[in-house]
């Protein structure tokens, strides 16, 4: 990926002079439900397997020190750490800034930062998303946070605008290969396009949906950003409803041997994508690494 010159509408782009940061083609995604510490050992057991980059869920928990990134940063050697994503509601943006400052320092090209706006439905003061997020974006500029370090969580067209004009680009999560077509042509050619995809790594069809079924319907058919995303990119109303149709289902959270994950996986990049990041989910109780491992020999 290279530096953009101008975004979409064509305006020119402000460039910190940073080179964006190497991502490769897949990295590892751990959610949030697993105990910092855990995924600290997550993060440094794929930094072994070969992936290059780890995205930490970070959902909507105030953690402004960087504390975990610092640990995760700590435990490793080369591995980039991504947050996904920083709630600007619940994380001050001075903050943040500072923090980002500290670990970059640290730990040159090695980090980058996600920041996103999060959902109505979780926070109780949720309003005006755009401009709350530009203005977040001002205060961020202001610490000194390279647009080229930054990436924005971005469904909706305005979103993803503003990914282009004040980050390095954007980390989508719960979308599929069509959105990811249709964020490359809001995005234009250069900037940095790495959305997140869940996988089961199970051949046995009905298993693999029962555990991407649980894991989607709560909370992500629950919140309305994402369920309008869906609709706009090939989905009906049946489709999210009742949990979830099969279809829906095999499109979020993808299963079968290796082969079949890679190009399920493949296909975002097929579409436009820089990165694909991806979610392991297992059963409740159980490790994703093996997932991580068996994937790696195709992946990696």
């Amino acid at each position: 990926m290279t530096s953009p010159t101008s975004t979409p509408n064509g305006t020119p782009a402000k460039s910190s002079g940073v080179t964006p940061l190497e991502l490769g083609k897949f990295g590892a995604w751990f959610n949030p439900v697993y105990e910092d510490a855990v995924r600290v050992r997550f993060v440094a057991e794929a930094e072994a397997l070969g992936y290059t980059t780890a995205w930490l869920g970070m959902g909507r928990r105030s953690m402004a020190d960087f504390k975990l990134i610092e640990q995760a940063l700590d435990a490793t050697t080369t591995i980039i750490v991504a947050t996904a994503i920083v709630n600007v509601w619940t994380n001050d943006a001075t903050s943040v800034g500072g923090s980002y400052q500290r670990i970059a320092a640290k730990y040159p090209n090695r980090f980058l930062l996600g920041v996103g706006i999060g959902h109505p439905e979780s926070i109780a003061v949720y309003r005006s998303p755009i401009d709350t997020l530009a203005s977040y974006l001002d205060i961020l500029d202001g610490c000194g946070v390279p647009r080229e370090r930054r990436v924005l969580a971005s469904l909706g067209p305005r979103a993803l605008r503003l990914a282009a004009e004040r980050a390095a680009g954007t980390h989508p999560y719960l979308v599929v290969p069509g959105f990811t077509h249709h964020a490359r042509e809001i995005l234009g050619p250069e900037a940095l396009l790495a959305p997140e995809h869940k996988v089961v790594v199970n051949t046995d069809a009905d298993k693999a949906r029962a555990i991407g079924r649980a894991f989607v319907e709560k909370p992500y058919l629950k919140l309305s950003n994402y369920v309008n995303n869906l609709l706009r990119h090939g989905f009906t109303s049946d489709d999210v409803h009742g949990g979830g149709s099969d279809r829906l289902i095999d499109a979020l959270v993808l299963h079968g041997d290796t082969e079949q994950i890679s190009a399920g996986l493949s296909a975002h990049l097929d579409a436009g994508a820089n990165h694909v990041s991806v979610q392991v989910l297992v059963a409740p109780g159980e490790d994703p690494m093996p997932g991580y491992r068996t994937l790696a020999r195709v992946l990696v």
